[in-house]
């Protein structure tokens, strides 16, 4: 009866222990879900009063619809630029940190300071520099170069948005592969310097199979943050100009909030989810070919 007691007592423990993840992940991920999905199928219009069920009409509309479609160009090509260049300059800047050169402590915080500081606020400097009068067309005309007008080209407007988010976030990925570097054994350096191997070889052969775990959290991170974007969007080019960096987060937001139309937003909403469900598991999927220790 005692030990009885004692396994009832400790499933109790247990019980209340995950209560609380248990009940705020269903009352903040699933319900929600749950309510987007049951939103998307009616036509919700908050003006009017009206929520209409209209089954599966808001994602037939999605498949004729060209602001769609622009909106998916802007985000492929958002993502595929954010991802590539955020990723590459934060392993080429933790490899440098790896060197233990003279200032790595300042040249560490100057690079993650961005992370820490107001999204907002950093975005809001940032217009003001890429203005055609700012600060950054400022420095070129000092070096003889003629800046464009940032965010009122199409191409230089995407170009800045990319820029402004690599740098506010390749602090978080640098810090996680110097981690990742810091955690390569020296002796299996040591071998490969003595078998022959260049600092290329060794980097490739040796460095990188070994942080590819590291490597693969950094890119299901980055790739789902830049399906994600919408303050830089908004504070910097509104979407602009045309429809240029309008991407699929941002047309969701002018559908539901200059439109009105709730239940094409929500519909939207869910094509977002499916979208980052699909890449996330196709990069899980993907790590036993590349991931050294996976099975």
């Amino acid at each position: 009866m005692a030990a009885s007691a004692a396994v009832r007592r400790d499933r109790l423990v247990g019980y209340t222990m995950v209560a609380p993840v248990v009940l705020g992940s269903l009352a903040f991920v699933v319900l929600p879900l749950v309510m987007v999905v049951w939103y998307s199928l009616h036509e919700w219009n908050v003006l009017a009063n009206t929520f209409t069920f209209v089954g599966a009409e808001n994602y037939q509309r999605m498949a004729a619809d060209p602001g769609l479609a622009d909106a998916l160009r802007a985000t492929l090509w958002f993502s595929v630029g954010l991802v590539v260049v955020n990723i590459a300059l934060a392993l080429l800047l933790a490899v440098l940190l790896n060197q233990r050169l003279p200032g790595t402590t300042t040249f560490r915080t100057f690079f993650f300071s961005p992370v820490v500081v107001s999204l907002v606020a950093w975005t809001i400097v940032w217009s003001f520099l890429l203005q055609a009068d700012g600060g950054i067309n400022g420095f070129l005309s000092v070096l003889g170069v003629e800046g464009p007008n940032w965010l009122r080209r199409p191409d230089a407007a995407m170009a800045a948005v990319i820029i402004v988010q690599v740098f506010k976030n390749v602090g978080l990925n640098m810090i996680l592969f110097l981690a990742a570097l810091q955690g390569v054994p020296e002796e299996l350096q040591e071998a490969a310097r003595l078998d022959g191997a260049g600092a290329w070889r060794r980097f490739r052969s040796v460095t990188l199979p070994l942080i590819s775990p590291t490597v693969l959290l950094v890119s299901i991170i980055t790739i789902v943050g830049s399906l994600e974007v919408f303050a830089q969007i908004d504070v910097l080019t509104g979407g602009g100009p045309g429809s240029s960096t309008t991407v699929l987060v941002y047309y969701l937001y002018q559908q539901a909030f200059r439109f009105n139309e709730f239940g094409y937003a929500s519909a939207l909403a869910v094509l977002l989810f499916v979208i980052v469900l699909v890449l996330t598991l196709l990069q899980w999927q993907s790590r036993k070919r590349w991931v050294f220790h996976e099975v």
